[in-house]
């Protein structure tokens, strides 16, 4: 059965989450799909960045280390998002970049399975993911990476597996593992896992505690909307936090970083896994960012995420058939972006865009729009589809501009 204008907004009037949209600067008239790759701008950042440059910095200055507690940014802003995850306040610290962390955390973790020389992951994995592990893996003496297929997944892990490698909600088709399932293959076969959170963290609920996560990783800028570039976090679970060392052991990851010694002492805790000197300014926006989740419960901002996934999919099938969609039907297996395939997805892509629909596009032959509950609605879905049904009826996406490739996609 057809959904009409009618029906969507009437789920918007009812919509439960409908007041959080008013906590974010969305344009006027543009309808935005892609805070699974930047997130919005959360309006307390502007006031809250306004303070920490004129107020603080600019008047405070290096008291502020003290006096606003720059010092304990990183440990109050990964404990607010501790709870996104399901994990302990403790568990959670916000520093340098996924791609860092994510360096830290395979070095670190190797050293507690010399014997196993193999990190394991999935081909198709994102991209940065693969690089780290495979530049990490060149470090760490007799461990090699391998990558397979994720069907074959499940038979690769062995008694040779040191870690596991993961994004739990893939970056492109959006398939999301069963964290609890394949950790617990993991830990029976003696390896561990470490989880990528970037396109999972404030989209779709996470229990690591409850699922036995030990290490993982997320972004800052993405549903988090912490601003671009922000901080990533990471995660370690208690009972392994004082068995790692950071391979990059910064003065901040120090024991006593004012003590201005020469021999290195980890902190004790989450703690040692800081570096360098934490970035004030991005650590306030990525705390904005977190703060404007402040009463959301995620049940419903995933059940949301479900509904509006199912009319974006019912509404594609219907209106734009030439699109393929690519993601789970089944809500338990993905995350909160749909994805489609088509043999001209970058055009179409840039068609929408100069129709004020903001999606993306992932190479080879995909188009992806992201679903972010606090701020979209289910008429911004609806108005989406049937603009992308014009570009394709019109076949406006030909027009030579729109095959013009920039930087970034």
């Amino acid at each position: 059965m057809s959904v009409g204008l009618d029906d969507v907004r009437a789920r918007d009037a009812a919509d439960p989450l409908r007041a959080y949209r008013d906590r974010f600067v969305v344009p006027e008239g543009l309808i935005y799909l892609d805070g699974n790759s930047l997130g919005v701008l959360p309006r307390a950042t502007i006031a809250r960045q306004r303070a920490v440059v004129t107020e603080e910095w600019g008047t405070s200055l290096i008291r502020s280390w003290n006096d606003h507690g720059w010092i304990d940014a990183p440990q109050r802003v990964g404990a607010k998002i501790a709870r996104l995850i399901g994990a302990r306040p403790h568990e959670v610290i916000v520093a340098d970049s996924v791609s860092v962390n994510l360096f830290k955390l395979i070095v670190s973790a190797a050293t507690l399975s010399p014997e196993r020389p193999v990190l394991l992951s999935e081909s198709g994995n994102f991209h940065t993911d693969l690089h780290i592990a495979s530049g990490a893996a060149e470090l760490v003496p007799g461990m090699r990476l391998e990558v397979v297929q994720r069907a074959q997944l499940n038979e690769r892990i062995g008694s040779d597996t040191n870690l596991l490698l993961l994004t739990h909600v893939h970056f492109k088709a959006g398939y999301r593992f069963d964290m609890a399932e394949v950790t617990a293959r993991a830990h029976a076969a003696g390896a561990r896992t470490l989880w990528d959170l970037s396109h999972s963290v404030g989209a779709v609920p996470l229990h690591l505690n409850r699922d036995g996560a030990e290490l993982a990783v997320g972004c800052g800028y993405k549903y988090l909307n912490g601003g671009p570039g922000a901080p990533a976090f990471l995660y370690v679970a208690e009972h392994l936090q004082d068995r790692l060392v950071s391979p990059l052991r910064g003065w901040m990851g120090h024991a006593a970083p004012f003590a201005f010694t020469d021999d290195y002492v980890p902190a004790p805790g989450i703690t040692r896994f800081l570096a360098g000197t934490p970035s004030i300014l991005a650590l306030s926006g990525l705390e904005s960012g977190v703060d404007a989740f402040d009463g959301v419960e995620m049940d419903a901002l995933w059940a949301k995420s479900i509904a509006l996934f199912d009319l974006f999919a019912a509404r594609v099938a219907e209106r734009c058939p030439e699109l393929i969609c690519i993601s789970p039907a089944e809500p338990e297996h993905r995350g909160s972006h749909i994805s489609f395939r088509h043999p001209h997805a970058f055009e179409i892509c840039q068609a929408l865009i100069a129709d004020g629909v903001i999606g993306d596009f992932r190479a080879p032959d995909v188009i992806r729009f992201g679903l972010t509950p606090l701020y979209l609605g289910h008429e911004d879905v609806w108005q989406a589809v049937e603009r992308m049904r014009t570009i394709l009826e019109s076949g406006r996406w030909r027009e030579e501009r729109f095959a013009v490739r920039g930087k970034v996609t």
